[in-house]
């Protein structure tokens, strides 16, 4: 008799039964962590490459505004007020600019180590069958 989910009732099964669908439980539970072992490590590296990225065009912005910077002390000193005012105001948006990518950078890269580890996921199962074999 099957159950609304589609699985079977095992509750009139042997024991000879039971035991016998063990290898292919078993190798169901290896093929299902190795899938999830993949599937971790390619958001893990998808998540981390999309942080350098973000972090390299930091570097980028944060390289242009290191001469805006002196234009801006050059400009302060040889001119009036207007010329190095504007040069501040834009080496200025240069670092805001550069903080929200080393931000964006930054939380990319925490949203990946947030993951779950699939050794940590075995760990947990290999646990949790020492647990059942120690009751028994």
């Amino acid at each position: 008799m099957t159950s609304p989910r589609g699985m079977r009732d095992r509750a009139d099964d042997s024991l000879l039964a039971l035991i016998g669908d063990v290898p292919e439980l078993v190798r169901n539970l290896v093929v299902a962590e190795v899938d999830q072992a993949r599937s971790w490590f390619a958001k893990t590296a998808k998540d981390y490459g999309i942080g350098a990225g973000w972090l390299a065009g930091a570097l980028a912005v944060l390289f242009w505004s290191i001469p805006v910077f002196g234009t801006a002390a050059i400009a302060g000193l040889a001119t009036v007020w207007p010329v190095w005012l504007s040069a501040l105001v834009i080496g200025a948006g240069l670092l805001v600019i550069t903080a929200i990518l080393v931000l964006l950078g930054v939380a990319r890269f925490r949203r990946a180590s947030r993951r779950q580890n699939p050794v940590g996921a075995v760990k947990e199962d290999f646990d949790i069958v020492r647990e059942v074999r120690d009751e028994f």
